[in-house]
């Protein structure tokens, strides 16, 4: 078989240019939504000029005209999504029923992944206002993707690197602290971290895969299941400053949440879940899902004591 023609929907942003890249450099002929809406805004048009350069197509189409999206999944088989669903970037979880419609109304769509790309959502029927919407909005858009018998596929990457490695999970920061650092309770919940990188190569592998047909892919890479401290002290070996650590417990982390704004109180929600409870690994991965590690193991993922040496 013929790798699929694959259509990225939010190609500029963070995840998306990552997925434009690898399905490239995997072959795959690769199409970009150009969307009219990015108006002025000349760092998103360089970007899709740059993929243009290296061999991607760019398809104009809104989400304000249904026709548009019907005409450009039309030219594909697989759709990828990648809007933000980020409160500090832009929450657009819930545009994707607009794509959704569209490719239900195409017809020739042989797989779509929806914007997913974080904590599993089926699993957070609990989780805390405000944050909660992220996972509902998801759950909406999965809801219409089922009933309208779209083919598909969940990716559940977990923790960026980008936003949870370099920073030693600290919230309000991207780069490591420099003499004391906050622990979650004891710093020994697991958590999966991942490459951005990684996440694309994944993802692409995933899209002409039977194995991954209707099902939920996790990508939990068995050296990158890691506690908060035992990242802290990865950091202190490589960077060989220590730091001084500060527990907080789960009910002060919590009362903190009153001091921030929505998005931060969104973040901070969704930080409880993931270093308190635990949420990325509390559970085993069983039916109607794989791992992405084991599936596809020719692929050499990047462990997060490479990840940050960068920093140093």
């Amino acid at each position: 078989m013929g790798k699929s023609k694959v259509l990225v929907v939010g190609g500029t942003g963070y995840i998306g240019r990552r997925i434009v890249k690898a399905s490239l450099a995997e072959g795959h002929e690769t199409y970009v939504l150009q969307r009219p809406e990015i108006g002025l805004d000349i760092d998103k048009l360089q970007i899709l000029l740059s993929f243009k350069k290296q061999g991607a197509h760019l398809i104009e189409g809104s989400f304000n005209d249904h026709k548009s999206l019907v005409d450009a999944v039309k030219q594909v088989e697989v759709v990828i999504c990648t809007m933000s669903g980020v409160h500090f970037r832009s929450h657009n979880i819930l545009l994707q029923l607009k794509l959704v419609e569209a490719i239900r109304e195409a017809g020739n769509v042989k797989r779509f992944l929806p914007s997913e790309f974080g904590m599993d959502p089926a699993r957070m029927g609990h989780a805390l206002e405000p944050g909660r919407v992220t996972f509902d909005e998801k759950m909406v858009v999965r809801k219409a993707i089922e009933e309208a018998n779209i083919p598909s596929t969940y990716v559940i990457a977990n923790c960026f690197a980008g936003y949870f490695v370099g920073n030693l999970s600290q919230l309000g920061r991207l780069t490591p602290p420099k003499d004391k650092v906050y622990l979650y309770g004891d710093g020994n919940v697991k958590v999966a971290f991942t490459d951005e990188e990684d996440v694309a190569t994944y993802t692409i592998k995933a899209i002409d895969d039977p194995t991954t047909l209707n099902k939920t892919l996790y990508i939990r890479p068995p050296h990158n299941i890691l506690t908060q401290s035992e990242l802290i002290q990865k950091w202190e070996t490589l960077s060989g400053n220590k730091l001084d650590k500060i527990s907080i417990s789960a009910d002060d982390f919590l009362a903190s949440m009153k001091g921030y704004d929505l998005a931060g109180q969104v973040g901070v929600g969704h930080f409880y879940h993931i270093f308190y409870e635990g949420c990325l690994t509390n559970f085993e991965i069983g039916e109607g899902s794989e791992e992405a590690s084991k599936l596809y193991p020719q692929v050499e993922y990047t462990r997060m004591d490479d990840y940050m040496k960068i920093y140093v």
